[in-house]
Parts: C-alpha cells; structure tokens; sequence
C-alpha cells in the first residue's frame, strides 16, 4: 500500500511539471520552460568604424608641427610637435571667425573703422557699410586682416581679445593665447598642432563657417552697393584635389607656412595640422596620399548576451 502512494505521487508530481497547458494551477506548480530555452545572442548598434594604419609609417613633411586625425571619432593618426607652441600666422583668424558668430548676426551691419593694416588685405574703406556676412568670407576666403580688424574694432578691440581667449579655453586649447584678430607675430600669440586641431574641428561643427572656407572665389559688396570686393581664396588646393574642403592658410616670416585642411574620401572625414612648413601645400598633398595609401577602417560590434 505504501509503496503504491509513493508511485501515484511521483506520477502526479510529474505530471503537474511537465504539463504544457496554460491553466493558473499548472503555471504555479509548473517549471519555467523558457529558462531552459538557449536565448538569442543580440548585438549592439555597430560603433563608428575604427582607423588603423596597414603598416608603421608617417607621411614625408617638412613642417615643423603637424597632428592628424580621424575626424568624426577624433583618433589621432600621426602628430610630430604636437604640443609645442608656435606662432598661428593667419589660422587664427578660425578663432576669430567663431567668436564674431557668438557675438554678431550674420545680416548684422558693421561700420568699417580703423581697420588699416599690414599684410593680406580686401582694401575695406573707411566708413564703409558692410554685413558680418561679408566680412567673414573677407577673413576665411582672402585671409582678409582688415577684416579681422574691422570686426574686432566695431565690438571693442580689447574686450574681443579677451573672447577670443575664453574661446580658446572653452575648446580646451590649453596651449594657445592670442593678442590680435589676424594672426600678426607676436610673441605672446601661439597655438599648438593640437590645439589648433580643436579649433578647426570647432569651426566644421558649424556649416556656415564651414561653406564658407570651401568657397574658391566671391566678388561681396558693402551695403549700399559703392565698393565691391573680389575675394579669392590663399589656399591653392582647393578645388584641385577631390575632397579637400579647404579651411585655413597661414603665413609669415617667423611662423612660416600653415595650413589647416578638411579632407574627405571614400566617406571618411580627415583633418591635417601642418605648421611651420617649407612648403605647406606640397606637404598636404603628402599627407593626404598616405592617408589614402595608409589608412584603413575596421567597423566593430560587441556582442552581448
């Protein structure tokens, strides 16, 4: 007798386990059968894809000062003097580009004065009417220092230096310092190959900014339409290299040449740093060839369970 109740309990004790029905008393008593269902392996969203270099190499430059990068994700893919200080020459005028746009409306008015300067010019007039617009495609496309001055001027020469260095900051650009709008040698005006990296990365982030150092050529006026001003860009790769988006020359004696340039191919996005250069635009079409020799991409996705 007693061995037949053990017999219909485990008969019953089975039953109630195993029955695949839906009623409540079953669910209760019964096991859970999705926890010993193997679960689908799922993946994340892929990341940005990955630059490498196929072999150990570095690009043949004569600058001085150079930093590399992948854009979008920020990898660095070479730098020589990154962090050493060196006189910007007219890349400061990145800096002075984006504070005026803090501080001004494109369609804003500025009245041109004192804007008498050495170097590369637009000849602006004084007195002369003219848009922030326009004084813009002045600095970014002719490299302009009247332009640079008359924006600087018309807000307060002193207090947009001091902008132009808390813009500096707020970037991070923790080895730079500017004492003038254009980029004039100064001894106490130096950026770094990085530093200025984070500024041209700054500038790309806004598009108006950005078509505006594209631009090859423009012929802008003032207001009332008296003076007009054909404005041709400095830097002789544009619009001779496929991809390359300009961005910003500079030179002077002390600083010899830079240039900063916005480089896009095959759907990857560069910027190049070179400063203090023999030859910036022989070093640029260096860079950019071992960027298209060299570089490759490995797109990454982290599997999780």
């Amino acid at each position: 007798m007693r061995y037949r109740f053990y017999l219909w309990f485990v008969l019953f004790g089975l039953f109630f386990l195993f029955y695949p029905g839906d009623s409540y008393y079953f669910h209760v008593f019964a096991y859970n059968r999705n926890a010993f269902v193997p679960r689908q392996k799922t993946t994340l969203p892929s990341l940005h894809p990955v630059p490498f270099l196929r072999w150990p190499s570095s690009p043949e430059i004569s600058a001085a000062g150079a930093y590399i990068v992948d854009l979008p994700s920020y990898t660095r893919l070479y730098e020589r003097n990154a962090h050493t200080r060196m006189f910007p020459a007219s890349t400061t005028k990145i800096i002075t580009a984006l504070v005026a746009l803090d501080q001004y409306k494109p369609e804003q008015v500025i009245k041109v004065k004192n804007a008498s300067v050495e170097g590369q010019i637009m000849y602006l007039v004084e007195g002369e009417q003219i848009t922030l617009e326009n004084l813009l495609y002045g600095l970014l496309v002719h490299s302009a220092n009247d332009a640079a001055y008359a924006i600087a001027n018309s807000f307060g020469y002193d207090r947009f230096i001091t902008l132009m260095n808390e813009k500096a900051r707020d970037l991070h650009m923790k080895d730079s310092h500017f004492t003038n709008p254009a980029g004039l040698d100064n001894p106490d005006q130096y950026v770094t190959p990085f530093d200025l990296a984070l500024a041209g990365r700054a500038l790309l982030t806004h598009p108006y900014l950005a078509k505006m150092v594209s631009t090859k050529e423009i012929t802008i006026s003032d207001v009332n339409y008296q003076y007009f001003h054909k404005l041709t860009n400095v830097n002789k790769l544009l619009g001779e290299i496929q991809g390359l988006g300009g961005l910003k020359t500079g030179y002077t004696e002390n600083a010899g040449e830079n240039l900063v340039s916005y480089y896009r191919k095959s759907g990857h996005e560069y910027l190049v740093v070179l400063l203090k250069s023999e030859d910036r635009f022989a070093d640029t079409r260096s860079v950019l060839k071992w960027l298209d020799d060299t570089v490759e991409y490995k797109t990454i996705t982290l599997p999780t369970e």
